[in-house]
């Protein structure tokens, strides 16, 4: 049995605009003692998994070729010649091994640590992928955090997934006690996920598999790529097949959205902040905050943000402002 780590790098992080860059998104940032989350989740299952596939686009395969020349490790590369969302990514992965290959799915951009908890976990998934489930990986929260999807559960079945709620909702979930932050990774046959996908959502299954059987060295033909249905794989399989089951974790998570998730981190682990929790982060130029407090402020060569670390979601106010002028100031 062969057990494949499939690494998801599509996404920009939007919402840690100006570190996060179309041309560097969050995932390539070295900010972790000299490494990047792409480099941490490649050496967090390198000794769980045999074989790893990137799944990414065009814009971005140099930058993973770069960050696996670091870790020194083979790889299959499925290069998108326009993003498709999730189903159509992980649909490219799961043609390309064998049918009874167990494909540990995860995004390049989250930062965990406690490894023994992390192995527990991925092994428990494991075998429940082997009985022919659909697992994904829930989260217990610490948090009424909004920026994040919910799995309500009963023991390890999945009675409903919800979208990012409201602070009065999210403090609602914590009280009932049985709800998890979806994590977004997932474990599976290859050959299940794709009779899920067949079933649930059959065009997609056939426009993918047309682009991925025309491919060219790991290229997707863009044309044929275009037809394929661009749904994420929540809306395709999770939320519809009925053979989904959850793992509840105990290992530390984050999928560093936002600044909010960063400073955390950083503060967590010594990261140098004033007497009222205002930090600074890429100048060393001396900085004074005056009747300011959990402040950030953020410097590159051609941006400041300033931002109160509560706010730090609506970062993405003004990605999009900047996205609609076509602004340089993303690239």
């Amino acid at each position: 049995m062969s057990i494949v780590h499939v690494l998801l790098t599509g996404g920009i992080g939007s919402r840690l605009w100006p570190l996060s860059r179309k041309t560097s998104p969050k995932q390539y940032l070295n900010l972790f003692d000299g490494k990047s989350l792409f480099e941490l989740t490649i050496n967090r299952n390198k000794e769980i998994a045999d074989k790893i596939i990137i799944v990414g686009n065009k814009d971005n395969s140099h930058l993973s070729q770069k960050a696996m020349e670091l870790c020194n490790l083979p790889y299959t590369n499925i290069i998108e010649s326009t993003p498709r969302n999730t189903a159509a990514a992980i649909a490219f992965a799961a043609f390309s091994v064998n049918p009874d290959s167990i494909l540990i799915i995860t995004p390049s951009d989250h930062l965990i640590s406690g490894m023994p908890s992390y192995q527990e976990a991925m092994n428990e998934g494991i075998k429940k992928a082997e009985q022919g489930f659909i697992v994904t990986f829930g989260i217990k929260p610490t948090r009424p955090e909004t920026g994040y999807g919910y799995i309500e559960h009963e023991d390890d079945f999945v009675k409903s997934f919800r979208e990012k709620p409201n602070k009065d909702t999210a403090e609602d979930f914590i009280e009932k006690g049985n709800f998890l932050w979806n994590s977004g990774m997932f474990c599976f046959k290859a050959s299940v996920f794709l009779e899920e996908l067949k079933f649930y959502e059959k065009e997609l299954y056939i426009k993918a598999y047309d682009a991925w059987k025309n491919s060219k060295n790991g290229f997707l033909d863009e044309n044929l790529s275009l037809e394929i249905p661009s749904i994420s794989v929540d809306y395709a399989v999770m939320e519809r097949s009925k053979k989904i089951r959850v793992v509840s974790t105990s290992f530390e998570w984050s999928d560093l959205g936002s600044f909010e998730s960063l400073y955390e981190y950083f503060v967590t682990n010594g990261y140098s902040k004033d007497e009222n929790g205002n930090i600074v982060i890429g100048t060393d130029i001396f900085t004074g905050f005056v009747g300011l407090e959990n402040t950030i402020l953020v410097h590159t060569k051609d941006a400041l943000l300033v931002v109160q670390k509560e706010k730090s979601q609506d970062v993405k106010k003004i990605y999009n402002v900047l996205d609609k002028m076509q602004s340089k100031l993303l690239d």
